[in-house]
């Protein structure tokens, strides 16, 4: 089917009036189910039949074949709280020179949309060689765990994903996985002013040296190093007594070079404090350079990198491509807004790359 400048006009339209109301419509992390009726008005509009769990909503294509592979489109409808140096109304659609403002506009409102209109493009193709499932999904902004994590599940097996986030169309090809290792030094207390006790901040300070220096071989392509912070560190209860306990939080950055778990067992390996994992929940994603959905993008020009920030490709186990219109500098800023010619442009690009991948 070409893909004529007029139907790339009227899902570029109707994006962007989706958009527009779930600007208008506040979608605060895990309440998120007021988008998530407008998104099933949207797709009953279309006589689209979709299935929900909590404010999650996922469709397929028409024709759906399990004999087929299935392919993911993926964003998010829900958005972080509006900081206090907004001059407009977060809540209000605001279009001006170019531009759509609105809280949720950029991060990830014109991705959702944009790959919405993609999804609607694709619906009644019969000369698919790929399913074509999209999901819309809640809680990504605090990797919360009633969002793709219980959709996942209930999916087909996923041949590969593309995950909509603002990167300017560009090809995240690989994103950090992360890990919030919560520490513990254990001393013995005693008097500061005698020769008493074992210090537990000396013993945590050993190991935070160990976590500074310390690089892993592996160095990601895309990604560069592992890289690890500590972030808080907290002992002690009074001046005069030596601390029998020092807690601190390590932030790991992990690439695709590791899992989660042979990181820890590293970094266990390696320190005296005892190390507790919140969650091995947000892993490293990566899809190769000649995957055809990438293929497919570098041919239209676009770049590809490795991503150091988390997304909800964290949560899928299969190849995964970031990408969609929007800035990233734009999230969660004040006055956030996204430009109108990135969602008409970014439709374009993405309705062309997955055609070259699901009409072969």
């Amino acid at each position: 089917m070409v893909n004529t400048l007029e139907n790339i006009q009227t899902l570029s339209a109707e994006a962007i009036a989706l958009l527009k109301n779930l600007i208008e419509t506040p979608s605060f992390s895990k309440e998120e189910e007021n988008t998530a009726r407008l998104i099933a008005d949207f797709f009953t509009g279309k006589n689209i039949p979709f299935h929900t769990k909590k404010n999650n909503l996922w469709a397929y294509n028409k024709h759906f074949d399990a004999s087929k592979p299935t392919m993911l489109l993926n964003s998010h409808h829900d958005t972080v709280k509006p900081n206090k140096s907004w001059t407009l109304d977060p809540f209000k659609a605001i279009e001006q020179d170019g531009k759509l403002y609105g809280l949720g506009s950029n991060d990830a409102g014109g991705c959702l949309v944009s790959l919405i209109a993609t999804f609607c493009h694709f619906y009644e193709r019969e000369d698919l060689t790929y399913n074509v499932a999209i999901a819309t999904t809640a809680e990504e902004e605090i990797s919360g765990k009633e969002g793709l994590e219980i959709v996942a599940p209930e999916l087909p097996e996923i041949a590969f994903a593309i995950v909509g986030e603002p990167t300017e169309m560009h090809l995240a090809v690989a994103e950090k996985g992360l890990l919030v290792l919560d520490c513990t030094a254990k001393g013995i207390s005693g008097h500061a002013a005698r020769e008493e006790g074992d210090n537990a901040i000396y013993k945590a300070l050993k190991d935070i040296q160990w976590i500074t220096e310390y690089k892993f071989p592996k160095v990601s392509p895309t990604l560069g190093p592992i890289k690890m912070s500590v972030t808080i560190i907290n002992a002690g209860t009074q001046h005069n007594v030596v601390p029998d306990v020092c807690t601190f939080t390590i932030d790991v950055r992990v690439t695709e070079q590791y899992t989660l778990e042979e990181v820890i067992a590293e970094i266990k390996a390696n320190i005296q404090s005892e190390v507790t994992p919140r969650s091995i929940r947000l892993r490293p994603s990566s899809i190769p350079m000649d995957h055809p959905i990438v293929v497919e993008g570098l041919k239209l020009g676009r770049n590809a990198y490795g991503s150091p920030t988390t997304s909800d490709q964290a949560l899928l186990d299969c190849p995964s491509l970031k990408m969609g219109p929007g800035h990233s500098a734009r999230s969660h800023s004040a006055d956030e807004f996204i430009y109108l010619h990135e969602i008409e442009e970014g439709i374009a690009q993405y309705i062309k790359m997955v055609e070259g991948v699901v009409t072969r």
